[in-house]
């Protein structure tokens, strides 16, 4: 035994106690993730007339007494079992939004619908991922003596790629306020959208929703420069939202001239500083409106679904675009295991973080993000589902749903979170033989499809 691993001594441990069985019930329940939480409690069901106790669960008799439930991070870098469950909820959100189902109606799929893509303005040139990169037939160095081109041919996945030209020249203050602006951008971009729709066919922008109704879900993705861009599926309904037909003149080339024009327009100034003056935000000049067909000539609704839900997963580590949690001082910028651009952006956000005309903006609290502060993922009201409705569907589907015409009273508290090694062995084993199974009755469905 002394010649064993700590993680497999502690998982011999586990596996000769009495109730391994349902402590490995608990973690199969979890679908082996990698930082449950640990609650200690009751739950008593009772009927609502007679007081009559219907149903009593305790965890006095549990392993350790206590339940394991999921962590639901929905990074894979944090928790790779809940990233996929989550992935999966955002596929469904995305998909119903798209073609139909949960409670959205199936005529949504014939629709205007646009898949969109917006990206942050240059900064400062950066090298790229292509046959050359930046060649430059006259040469020539910026103010600062470094070479205004490259000319090297970099592999896709090559840390120079996204790195600036020259540090000097690149605009990290602007970089950083953009990032801190971009949820603003984006809500000027939505009311653009409308008040070009309202405008091409002659009503005034008050009146728009008597006759229209503009849903969306938008997923922010950083690129390897690390600037924020925004994938987003657009639709256009009536005003009840997806039980109603748009009006006559929604067709998608109108829906498309919109979203140009508002992407073009759109300016957000940041407030006046004696430190970095007056900034103009817009978006960048890389606008991509693919629209979206029922007859299957454009992209697939199901692909769009998987590369929104992909992206939701990934953590700002993975990116290689900050920091999965938050820094509270200047050391832990230095320490921090990132790229030198990315530890600027950082050290910016830090900076201007300190000055009262940006306290608003909250920097420091998201240095880790690189003054990004917006959700991953948001979607209009009338998209489709929300989270919490595919959860409850969830809970309905495995038998956890409350009796009707009863009361049930509650009592938990938190008592700890995460594994000993050789419970994250067992539960690294769980996750790896759902995941399994997973994938091996997917391809099933393909070859009966």
């Amino acid at each position: 035994m002394r010649q064993l691993s700590e993680a497999d001594r502690d998982a011999i441990r586990i596996a000769q106690d009495p109730q391994f069985p349902r402590w490995l019930e608990q973690i199969t329940a979890t679908g082996g993730c990698s930082h449950p939480v640990h609650l200690s409690g009751s739950t008593t069901t009772l009927d609502a007339e007679t007081g009559e106790i219907l149903h009593h669960y305790d965890t006095r008799t549990e392993p350790g007494e206590r339940l394991s439930v999921r962590c639901r991070n929905r990074r894979a870098t944090i928790c790779a079992p809940c990233s996929r469950l989550h992935a999966g909820d955002t596929f469904h959100l995305v998909r119903a939004g798209l073609i139909g189902g949960k409670n959205v109606p199936a005529t949504v799929c014939n629709r205007p619908r646009l898949f969109v893509t917006l990206t942050a303005p240059s900064f400062g040139p950066v090298h790229r991922a292509e046959e050359r990169c930046r060649p430059r037939r006259d040469g020539g160095t910026c103010e600062h003596g470094r070479p205004l081109g490259c000319a090297a041919v970099h592999a896709p996945g090559s840390p120079i790629v996204g790195q600036p030209l020259c540090v000097d020249c690149y605009d990290y203050t602007a970089h950083v306020l953009w990032h801190a602006h971009a949820g603003k951008l984006w809500d000027r971009f939505v009311i653009g959208v409308r008040r070009q729709l309202a405008s091409s066919v002659g009503l005034v922008q008050s009146r728009f929703p008597d006759h229209a109704r503009l849903s969306f879900a938008r997923v922010a993705e950083y690129q390897r420069r690390a600037a924020v861009h925004v994938h987003a599926v657009v639709r256009l309904d009536g005003p009840a939202g997806p039980n109603d037909e748009p009006p006559v003149w929604g067709a998608a080339d109108r829906l498309i001239d919109a979203v140009y024009a508002s992407a073009r327009r759109v300016l957000v100034r940041t407030p006046y500083s004696s430190a970095v003056g007056e900034l103009a935000l817009r978006w960048g000049d890389q606008i991509d409106i693919r629209p979206l067909r029922a007859d299957g000539t454009g992209p697939n609704d199901d692909a769009v679904a998987a590369y929104v839900a992909k992206y939701v997963t990934k953590g700002a580590s993975e990116t290689g675009a900050g920091l999965d949690h938050k820094v509270t001082t200047w050391e832990d910028i230095d320490t921090a295991p990132v790229s030198k651009h990315v530890r600027t952006l950082m050290r910016t956000s830090w900076r201007l973080g300190g000055l009262p005309e940006c306290e608003p903006l909250h920097l420091r609290t998201w240095a880790h993000t690189l003054g990004y502060r917006g959700h991953i993922l948001t979607k209009s009201r009338a998209y489709s589902t929300t989270y919490a409705a595919l959860r409850a569907e969830r809970a309905q589907h495995v038998g956890l749903v409350e009796i009707p015409d009863a009361v049930t009273e509650r009592d938990w508290r938190y008592v700890g979170s995460g594994h000993t090694p050789g419970a994250a062995f067992i539960a690294a084993g769980v996750a790896e033989d759902i995941a399994t199974n997973r994938e091996i009755a997917r391809e099933e469905r393909e070859v009966r499809r």
